[in-house]
């Protein structure tokens, strides 16, 4: 069953989409994360413009996240105050994440620079959770137990001035390094397409030593409100968010998300990490052939404006 997708411009199988919602929802709901890291790069592998894809993918992104949101808010897990800092950092990374997303696009260098992006992104982040699962799989055959925050314990971060006081993760730091870690989620999630959860969570354990019980939930608000901004600057300065295509995916991922979480519930942690630190590398070198690989086609046309 064919569906034409107008921004797209070209028609795609429902169910091929559609199961790729499944699926990205289903590893979202297991590993915690906010899946465009994962649905983006497939998108573009069908043949979806890359641009489009980003754009599109965004929506879909926050509504997934939504759900999540909703339930660490009732259970008090979410620290309002470091989410809003973060949020000053996110939305300025997110407006400069679309400007540079749309200059860009107007000298046709964004296909290539969402790809190196992509490769080294990926193939960064898949090295360090591979190393970080093997290890936590080690210290669990010796009985080890991982002290993420231990009492006491200072880095040059904790040393910057303008300090400030989050009483819910019970913390005492500079809100620069705040302020940089959120522009940097913003900014990745407007130019890449990506929730950045799989970066901001160990940003805030081992950086601002965040309590882990209300990282994910803050990280969540982060999230869905960069992503939802990210979705009214494409819409409104690209035109590039295709309805049809975002509806799709969020119906796909709502659904996969559930089933994801009752299996991630049956697995140890430190499996979870490496399976999906594996998958990450995986993609990335996905990514990185198709930058080696001679294309069937040499040659695109594009319309110009004012040609």
């Amino acid at each position: 069953m064919q569906i034409y997708l107008p921004i797209a411009n070209l028609p795609v199988n429902v169910f091929l989409v559609l199961g790729m919602g499944l699926a990205v929802g289903f590893l979202s709901g297991m590993f915690g994360v906010g899946g465009g890291f994962l649905m983006t790069p497939l998108l573009i592998f069908v043949g979806i413009s890359p641009a489009v894809v980003v754009a599109s993918v965004s929506p879909q992104i926050a509504a997934s996240l939504f759900s999540g949101f909703l339930a660490h808010w009732r259970r008090g897990t979410i620290d309002i105050v470091l989410g809003a800092m973060l949020l000053i950092g996110g939305t300025t990374g997110a407006l400069i994440g679309v400007w540079l997303f749309t200059l860009l696009r107007a000298v046709d260098q964004l296909d290539l620079i969402i790809a190196l992006s992509y490769v080294t992104l990926l193939s960064v982040v898949g090295v360090l959770m591979i190393t970080e699962g093997l290890r936590a799989i080690n210290r669990a055959r010796h009985g080890e137990r991982a002290d993420l925050r231990r009492p006491g314990s200072h880095t040059w971060i904790h040393r910057l001035p303008l300090k400030m006081r989050f009483k819910r993760s019970r913390i005492y730091v500079s809100v620069i390094p705040v302020w940089v870690i959120g522009w940097i989620i913003g900014f990745l999630g407007a130019v890449l397409g990506v929730g950045g959860g799989f970066m901001l969570v160990p940003m805030l354990i081992y950086l601002l030593r965040v309590p882990t019980m209300t990282v994910i939930g803050t990280s969540m608000l982060l999230t869905l409100v960069t992503m939802v901004t990210a979705t009214v600057m494409h819409a409104a300065a690209d035109h590039l968010v295709d309805a049809p295509l975002a509806l799709i995916l969020m119906i796909g991922g709502v659904i996969g998300a559930q089933f994801g979480v009752r299996a991630g519930q049956n697995m140890r942690s430190e499996y979870l990490r490496l399976l999906l630190g594996v998958l990450v590398m995986l993609v990335g070198m996905r990514f990185a052939l198709d930058l080696v690989i001679k294309p069937d086609d040499l040659y695109s046309i594009r319309h110009v404006r004012g040609g």
